[in-house]
């Protein structure tokens, strides 16, 4: 099948892209230590795979409370900026598009990753079950522990909260970050506020679907307020069980959201597919759904080939479609999707942590 349609240029908001091969985001375990810095090994590993579309970056925390990983980047800090901006000049010598993922894990954490060994935060105090945490214990041990119970974050605390992620936002913007991606999916903290099994609160933030999506908007219209809604992506994962989510009414929360999105002219919406932990296919009706509800650029994530891409796009369901795994093993995606070449394996025991070996090893054609 001929990819036209996938390797044709796509504006995005405020930007252009060159084709519409999204390199997903993928957290790799390699910042920097202490601190939680890029450094010019993750310049290099990004800087490789700069035909992209479009990159968006691991997901990134936009303060130490956000953390639920050990050696996950930061964007709090004027170190971390620092090594960000490394990151995206690195991509952008090469021709690159890039936006950064903005997060925040709520529940999905640990103390030994908190300040003073505090409680990690969510919407309710309900603990995340079968869902665990990447920590370096006492002895300097790395463990997966399982996550600890939150406390429920107080309203006046909500504030901060939403700061934090403007803060994050002028930081990328003036690390020369094309866009920012907010991430709102896969059971982290955003996605808690959604869904009613992890958010039982009552007040402004908890209840109905409009007070659970409360906070998500009113982040993405403080964002655009400092840096313009054509520069702000937001990621959903609607039927997405990961990280004990439960929630019969997340297409809803995701159509309605949708045309939330739409008013408000961000750049594009990203849907990370459930099926690829354990939840059910997207439906036929609800893609369609979507794509009356929000009109603008949409991104699906979710084992794509190129041919099942070019595919959607020709379809009208999507706009793009983002790969993650083929893009960790194969640095010069684009290129081996345009010459139907040999595709690498990803190797699934360099995914997290270490340095070069399974990172910026992988040969390009």
């Amino acid at each position: 099948m001929p990819l036209d349609h996938l390797f044709s240029p796509m504006p995005l908001g405020a930007i252009t892209l060159d084709n519409r091969i999204i390199m997903a985001p993928l957290t790799r375990s390699r910042a920097g230590q202490p601190g939680d810095v890029p450094t010019s090994l993750n310049a290099e590993y990004y800087a490789q795979r700069a035909s992209a579309g479009l990159i968006i970056t691991e997901a990134t925390q936009v303060s130490r409370q956000g953390q639920g990983y050990a050696w996950t980047p930061g964007i709090y800090t004027d170190a971390q900026e620092k090594g960000w901006k490394q990151v995206v000049e690195a991509v952008h010598a090469k021709g690159g598009k890039i936006a950064l993922q903005l997060w925040h894990v709520g529940r999905i954490s640990h103390h030994l990753l908190q300040a003073n060994l505090q409680a990690p935060v969510g919407p309710s105090p309900i603990q995340a079950k079968n869902s665990f945490s990447f920590v370096i214990q006492p002895d300097g041990t790395p463990s997966n522990q399982p996550c600890d119970m939150p406390r429920a974050i107080s309203s006046a605390e909500i504030s901060g909260l939403i700061d934090d992620y403007v803060r994050s936002a002028l930081r990328a913007q003036r690390a020369g970050f094309d866009l920012v991606e907010i991430h709102a999916a896969n059971g982290y903290l955003l996605n808690q506020f959604l869904s009613p099994n992890s958010n039982q609160r009552t007040d402004q933030y908890g209840g109905n679907p409009e007070n659970r999506a409360r906070l998500l908007l009113e982040i993405v219209d403080a964002i655009a307020l400092t840096i313009g809604a054509n520069r702000i992506g937001v990621r959903l994962s609607p039927g997405g069980v990961f990280n004990d989510m439960d929630d019969p009414e997340s297409e809803a929360m995701a159509l309605y959201l949708a045309k939330e999105l739409t008013l408000r002219g961000i750049a594009y919406l990203h849907i990370a597919e459930p099926d690829w932990a354990g939840g059910q296919p997207l439906s036929a009706e609800f893609r369609r759904d979507l794509r009356l509800a929000f009109p603008g650029r949409l991104i699906y994530c979710g084992g794509y080939t190129a041919e099942k891409a070019e595919a959607v796009i020709v379809a009208g369901i999507a706009d793009a479609i983002a790969f993650g795994r083929l893009f960790l093993a194969n640095p010069d995606l684009p290129e081996r999707f345009l010459g139907n070449s040999h595709l690498n394996a990803p190797d699934q025991e360099t995914f997290y942590g270490g340095g070069s070996k399974g990172y910026t090893d992988y040969p390009s054609l």
